[in-house]
């Protein structure tokens, strides 16, 4: 099987499957961890060899950095070239108007060290609220932080073209934004990938399969309201509803199940390579724990939609009522249902 790659930038490719973090961090429930670093590399000899984590994903960063080591003692080539790995830079909400350059460089710096890597392939920048402190000077210690050669290249997360615009004006080279963009959720789609191509500005799909939601695990289960000790879930549930609420849902699942059977693979597999086909979308990130279910994650590789396939699947969410607004506009209100999931000030040095 051919994994799809692409690159970013000249000199640059990445997976067009991304392993995600996110699910390792806390808040997520138990697991094994060495399980977790071990089948990271598998994923890198499956093909996916490119991850994303963030500062703030308490422990991801230092899991990969494990599986880091364990790659460079069994090959000869440099790790560097076999795996790449994004992580994110994102101060805390409490630091947000006193945050230091020094205090940026210390992040990295610790990415650095957890990663046991020389220097970052890919920092994804993120300030949870734009009127507070000065994230111009922040990205100033970003690009410096470039030049001295720790950061490779640079890209934003969950951030719309109106608070984007400012970064690229003030010359930027934002190679990627990293946002939620999936059959549940396309607020991404239209206006702001026209933006991110005319920037040059390739998207990184997160929340693809809605932590989960999307996958045959949830097809014609009865609707289990938004209580969950996974925050993935929760997030996620939220989402369903803003699309339309569960029967919508399983109306898509049913669909992306149908076509499933058409190509002889999962209906995860199709959600994915959905999105993989959307404008300006270079990869997807889909979470796992484990490699227990990588061959459902490279089926997507395995399908070519056809034009009734992407009726069939648009038939359906064209009846979706949200989510509404911009690309992460309903999150960034902290005192509504989406913000008040999320954990702001996760990045203070322990």
């Amino acid at each position: 099987m051919s994994i799809s790659r692409t690159e970013l930038r000249p000199g640059y490719n990445i997976s067009r499957v991304i392993k995600g973090g996110w699910q390792l961090a806390g808040g997520h429930g138990t697991f094994d961890r060495q399980k977790a670093v071990d089948d990271m590399l598998t994923f890198v000899d499956r093909g996916i060899t490119t991850f994303d984590c963030a500062d703030i994903y308490t422990g991801v960063e230092a899991m990969i950095g494990d599986a880091v080591k364990e790659l460079r003692q069994r090959e000869s080539g440099p790790v560097e070239e076999l795996i790449q790995v994004h992580t994110k830079l994102v101060p805390d909400l409490d630091k947000l108007t006193s945050i230091r350059h020094e205090d940026i460089e210390a992040i990295i710096d610790r990415s650095l060290k957890r990663l046991n890597l020389d220097q970052l392939h890919l920092v994804q920048f993120f300030w949870w609220d734009l009127s507070l402190g000065d994230p111009l000077a922040s990205l100033d210690v970003l690009k410096k932080l470039k030049a001295k050669g720790k950061i490779r290249h640079l890209g934003c997360t969950n951030w719309n073209e109106s608070a984007m615009q400012p970064f690229v004006d003030d010359d930027f080279d934002m190679v990627s934004a990293q946002v939620q963009y999936s059959l549940l959720d396309k607020r991404p789609a239209g206006d702001f990938s026209h933006w991110c191509e005319n920037a040059n500005i390739q998207i990184l799909c997160y929340g693809v399969l809605a932590g989960g939601f999307l996958t045959a695990r949830w097809l014609g289960q009865p609707d289990p309201g938004f209580s969950f000790e996974n925050r993935s879930l929760i997030k996620y549930r939220l989402i369903i509803e803003d699309f339309g609420g569960w029967d919508l849902f399983q109306s898509l699942l049913q669909v992306l199940d149908s076509i499933g059977k058409e190509h002889n693979v999962p209906l995860s597999a199709v959600a994915t390579s959905y999105m993989m086909a959307q404008p300006q979308v270079a990869a997807t990130i889909i979470g796992a724990r484990t490699a227990d279910n990588i061959d459902e994650t490279l089926a997507s590789f395995e399908v070519s939609l056809t034009a009734a396939n992407l009726a069939a699947i648009e038939a359906v969410t064209a009846q979706a009522k949200g989510p509404r607004g911009s690309v992460y506009e309903l999150e960034s209100d902290r005192n509504g249902p989406h913000g008040r999931i999320m954990k702001y000030n996760l990045n203070t040095p322990k």
